[in-house]
């Protein structure tokens, strides 16, 4: 089975989960250069350790007053803070939280309490993230780490991949029934409690927690490093049984550091190609008549605008009658870039937004929080205080953008999304899914259908322990006729993981896209 992941990628602690290399996952968004990232982290090969410890623990004063400034901050901008939690269940989280700090803390244990309590907001942008001393220590040392990357759905588990690659017995398509006693459900419930999604959606949760690193690094934010991991497990045969599993130690791994030693090798250039490619690319079948386009990011910097007018011109000259659009690993980026996307498949005009607004311009934690005078900024230029209070990014609200006329696509669209569609890529999916030829193929997306909390995130940073977290400035409603529901962009036709095509290694979603066209011939 071949599934997409998102973003950014480092070692990932409880708030800072983060998405893993493909292997054998499609590749999306920046793949290239997090691949070698995952690797570097395994290995840290070639760098000096840091002399960060991270046993280092801050007294509960320190600790009180780091918690101060979470919570005021939260609740002093936070958009939609009470947006699927009402303040007095959030206000109880809240005092849950501060009630937890009795003790002396590592920055571990102070993040778990702060991850614990964000992801009740139901804000798949707000996340607490480590220190930049821990990230660079987690950098810098070789880390034992949990061996088993999951593909997990529906309470199901089963291996993607296994780092100790001398095991015979864990490969592929296992399913993992129970770890250290705990059963699947149990323990997925637990760390579901820690991971931040959009309204109640659970869909981006498994995925996370599929995403190459994400299971390991989840379970051992929650329930430690263990010296051994007891596994019970279903083989291929459907046999229960069981197995002791050690963790996995890089600084025995050779492979990994010779996978460093060539990359070290390739010129900038050809890197920076590599990375441009691993983030958007187009193909076409040997037809001609079905094009491939692969949307790892809408980040700024890849030169997106370029690439959707060069591959819809290859596109009508090509005279496709089917495209699709892989945006399974794609969490977002800039508005522009998807809206680009969208004028050249909307069939008419359309808007990015309902409403865009922020709750203040102003904030008494300015000094903890990231580029706060070119925010200000920039929010006293757009935005204008109405009548309701708010300060209205009104242009959004009124502009309706108009589908492209050169090189438009009036064939039929497959989109294929995931539990890792996010942030502007659902205000792609969400722009165009009701037309006839548009078909959402996949499971839903990771990021809300009514909308989001996005625009401007900067990281605020606590003062004593170094801890940050995101805090998004502005609410989006894409559209304020659908249900408020919690749910992400759902597909047309759903598409879920089994065990047979993860074990057999198939991209069960693109098979199903192929199976479509084939049968509308």
């Amino acid at each position: 089975m071949r599934e997409k992941r998102n973003s950014y990628l480092k070692t990932i602690t409880i708030g800072q989960l983060a998405i893993g290399k493909r292997a054998p996952f499609i590749c999306n968004a920046l793949s290239f250069v997090c691949c070698v990232l995952f690797i570097v982290l395994l290995t840290g090969c070639s760098l000096s350790k840091s002399s960060f410890n991270p046993a280092k623990k801050y007294s509960p004063s320190q600790l009180q007053k780091d918690y101060s400034i979470f919570r005021g901050a939260l609740e002093e901008t936070h958009p939609g803070l009470y947006w699927y939690t009402p303040k007095e269940k959030m206000d109880a989280y809240f005092q849950w939280g501060q009630e937890k700090i009795k003790d002396s803390l590592n920055e571990e244990g102070f993040r778990k309490i702060l991850s614990y309590v964000i992801a009740k907001i139901n804000c798949g942008h707000t996340v607490v993230r480590s220190s930049k001393a821990y990230s660079k220590y987690q950098d810098t040392t070789r880390l034992k780490i949990f061996p088993l990357s999951l593909k997990l759905w529906d309470s199901t588990a089963a291996v993607a991949a296994n780092l100790n690659r001398k095991d015979s017995v864990l490969k592929r398509g296992a399913v993992i029934k129970e770890i250290n006693h705990q059963s699947v459900p149990t323990i997925l419930d637990t760390l579901f409690k820690y991971i931040s999604s959009d309204g109640y959606n659970l869909t981006h949760k498994y995925q996370t927690l599929s995403n190459r690193g994400g299971f390991g690094s989840a379970y051992t934010s929650v329930f430690g490093l263990k010296e051994n991991y007891y596994v019970d497990y279903v083989d291929s045969s459907g046999e229960e049984k069981n197995i002791t599993v050690l963790p996995y130690d890089p600084r025995t791994d050779t492979v990994n550091r010779a996978a460093i030693a060539r990359f070290a090798k390739i010129p900038r250039e050809e890197r920076k190609r590599q990375l441009l490619q691993s983030s958007r690319s187009l193909s076409f079948d040997s037809t001609r008549q079905v094009a491939f386009m692969d949307l790892g990011s809408f980040a700024r910097g890849l030169k997106l605008k370029r690439f959707f007018r060069q591959s819809f011109k290859s596109i009508h000259k090509s005279k496709a009658k089917n495209l699709v659009i892989d945006v399974r690993g794609n969490g977002g980026g800039s508005v522009t870039n998807s809206t680009v996307l969208s004028k050249f498949i909307a069939d008419k005009k359309f808007k990015v937004a309902d409403s865009l607004y922020a709750y203040t311009r102003n904030s008494h934690y300015k000094n903890y929080i990231e580029n706060y005078f070119f925010n200000r900024l920039f929010m006293l230029m757009v935005t204008k205080r109405k009548s309701d209070g708010r300060f209205h990014f009104g242009y959004f609200e009124r502009h309706y953008f108009n589908p492209k006329t050169k090189n438009h696509f009036d064939g039929t669209v497959y989109i294929l999304t995931g539990g890792n569609s996010f942030s502007a890529t659902t205000l792609f999916a969400q722009s165009v899914k009701e037309q006839q030829n548009v078909i959402v193929v996949g499971e839903e997306t990771g990021g809300g259908a009514y909308g989001n909390t996005a625009w401007l995130i900067p990281d605020v940073t606590l003062p004593n322990t170094g801890v940050r977290f995101r805090l998004p400035l502005f609410r989006l409603v894409i559209n304020k006729n659908i249900p408020k529901d919690g749910k992400g962009v759902q597909p047309e036709i759903e598409v879920k993981p089994t065990v047979e095509a993860i074990r057999r290694g198939l991209d069960f979603k693109a098979e199903k896209v192929k199976a479509l066209i084939k049968e509308h011939q």
